[in-house]
């Protein structure tokens, strides 16, 4: 079987957004017919990451957002042209790419986890690129 990366879109709504894609993630999961096996999810922007955290409590995301702020101003935009320094900061913090487990045909997450597209230089159309792996 040839494996392919898989295109998946979406269209953040703020500046800084956590967008909760873990439905499209299984939703593309189901139409690869991967029943057990890994999943590799990138993003392949410079602004933008992807996490794994906690989708039960929206306060998580929240405080999330906060302390990134603190750490990541908008203060430190000066040097770079475009003036969005902070965002590629916090990219490169929370980084571009996630393996995710199979199992039965499912996502193998934790209870509370969800995978978010994390926007920092919004809003945004994205592109998340996929490959599952296995059998």
């Amino acid at each position: 079987m040839i494996k392919i990366w898989r295109e998946l879109v979406f269209n953040t709504r703020a500046a800084t957004d956590f967008l909760e894609i873990t439905g499209a993630l299984a939703a593309d999961l189901q139409k690869a017919g991967i029943k057990e096996g890994v999943g590799t999810v990138f993003i392949p922007h410079t602004t933008a990451g992807l996490m794994l955290n906690e989708n039960a409590d929206p306060d998580v995301l929240y405080d999330l957002k906060m302390a990134l702020e603190q750490i990541f101003p908008s203060s430190l935009n000066r040097a770079h042209r475009e003036g969005n320094s902070a965002a590629h900061l916090k990219a490169a913090l929370v980084g571009a790419s996630l393996q995710l487990p199979v199992a039965d045909g499912r996502l193998r997450l934790g209870t509370w986890q969800g995978v978010y597209l994390c926007e920092f230089d919004g809003p945004r159309r994205r592109r998340i690129l996929v490959r599952w792996d296995g059998n």
